[in-house]
């Protein structure tokens, strides 16, 4: 028998909000942190055949990272953003205003991601400079750049939807368009580079035709009907206020992709002051903490649609136990994951840079440093995603600022003139440590606030 719409969103809503929550949130976040592990694995095998191609090269990817985290914050912002919205909208079931907010997403992200596609190509040597690119590393840096810039706006959109997927619960989905666009270009990776000997310039390729074919994937779910809300061009809102909606709504993974960025080219000046090797060093231990933090990402990007859809169905029960399986269950993941990074450090470093024992060493102290500190994240985003994903933005920001922002950039800008190189490889992991103070703090608040509001429901029923 075939469903109609109606009982189709009828039977998506009662198992969002009817489904044992270890269970649910367990259920999305698998296939979530899969897509993020594999986004991170892509990222990590550009840096690791590029590195092939000497320190410089790898220097090169370390430059550009922050360009693709540039990209990846407006996507993240607009996606987050329209998909908390479209979330709460499904959970108290007004299913137009979430085909609304969807569409607006959609086109907005496509318009923004075109925009800074012509800025960056323009302005691409000016940009590498500014970013940290030293003369030796410019050549590799523009040429790895360039392509990027081309497929900004797939980039851009690709996040949305994928977003949007997971936002009403289709994680699935999500995962395999991003999947097939990340295992694409790993092997996309040596044929550029290699075989048709484009060097840095064919990593890049290899990267944006890859997520060219996830947008494509994604998009067709929605042109299929696989999801529950639709892309209609008739449906773009026409109000600023709703654009303003889904950015404020963002603007945590705005704070939090956007700073990444600047982190990132905050590290590099910071590391360039003591040579290629410590920049190759450096790039080589964002791209093996990124993977580890990605699959905590990916399991609180499987919480947080379950957090907004209760609550704006106002299961308040449901929230509440979310958040503590949420903590307690993505702080015992991340912490595994940093002992055996610890454990296996020097061989990862070294599988990228067999020739070069300075940057081997570096690196190998720099991920300890940061391994034994990162555990202390699972509370950081626990309590930012709970944050975001029920619509108190102005502490989701202000925690998202924390990590790469408040606490980093000061740090790495101002130990190292202190300690020298150390500074650089030990800043992320006081960060992190400051961070996890903030959070504990906004968390305890937050699991209050969900409280005050579930004794509100039950003594003021619907």
């Amino acid at each position: 028998m075939v469903m109609t719409e109606d009982e189709k969103r009828l039977a998506h809503y009662r198992k969002m909000t009817e489904t044992p929550v270890p269970s649910l949130v367990t259920r999305l976040a698998i296939p979530t942190i899969i897509s993020m592990l594999v986004s991170s694995i892509y990222n990590m095998a550009d840096t690791f055949f590029v590195s092939k191609l000497g320190t410089s090269a790898a220097g090169a990817v370390g430059v550009v990272f922050s360009v693709m985290a540039i990209i990846q914050a407006v996507g993240f912002t607009i996606g987050m953003g329209g998909g908390v919205i479209t979330a709460r909208y499904l959970g108290a079931q007004e299913n137009d205003k979430a085909t609304s907010v969807a569409s607006s997403a959609f086109f907005f992200s496509l318009a923004t991601g075109l925009l800074l596609a012509v800025v960056g190509i323009v302005f691409n040597r000016q940009l590498m400079r500014l970013l940290g690119a030293t003369e030796t590393i410019l050549p590799y840096a523009q040429a790895y750049a360039q392509y990027i810039f081309i497929g900004c706006p797939f980039m851009c959109s690709s996040f949305v939807l994928n977003n949007l997927l997971r936002s009403e619960g289709k994680a699935s989905f999500a995962m395999v368009g991003i999947t097939v666009g990340g295992v694409l270009n790993i092997f996309l990776d040596p044929v550029f580079i290699f075989v048709f000997g484009l060097g840095t310039a064919g990593a890049a390729i290899a990267t944006s035709l890859s997520q060219l074919v996830s947008f494509i994937i994604l998009l067709a779910f929605f042109l299929a009907g696989k999801s529950n809300v639709r892309l209609r061009i008739s449906r773009v809102s026409r109000k600023g206020g709703t654009y303003a909606s889904i950015i404020k709504m963002g603007l945590p993974s705005l704070s939090r992709q956007g700073l990444a960025s600047i982190a990132t080219v905050a590290l590099n000046v910071s590391a360039a002051a003591f040579g290629d090797a410590a920049v190759a060093a450096m790039s080589i231990t964002s791209r093996i903490t990124f993977f580890l933090f990605s699959a905590l990402l990916g399991f609180g990007q499987g919480y947080q649609p379950v957090c907004s859809f209760n609550w704006g169905a106002q299961k308040y029960d449901r929230v509440q136990k979310a958040a503590r399986f949420m903590c307690v269950v993505g702080t015992v993941l991340i912490a595994v994951l940093s002992l055996l990074c610890i454990i296996f450090a020097r061989p990862l470093v070294s599988s990228f840079v067999e020739d070069d024992p300075v940057v081997s060493q570096l690196g190998t102290l720099a991920i300890i440093f940061q391994c034994l500190a990162l555990p202390l994240s699972g509370v950081n985003v626990t309590t930012n995603m709970s944050l975001q994903g029920t619509g108190y933005y102005g502490k989701a920001t202000f925690l998202a600022l924390c990590r790469q922002g408040i606490f980093f950039i000061p740090l790495v800008i101002l130990l190292p003139s202190i300690i020298g190189v150390y500074g650089v490889l030990c800043a992320q992991s006081i960060s992190d440590v400051l961070t996890f103070i903030v959070s504990v703090v906004f968390f305890r608040s937050f699991m209050k606030t969900v409280e005050e509001k579930r004794r509100e429901r039950d003594s003021n029923p619907r």
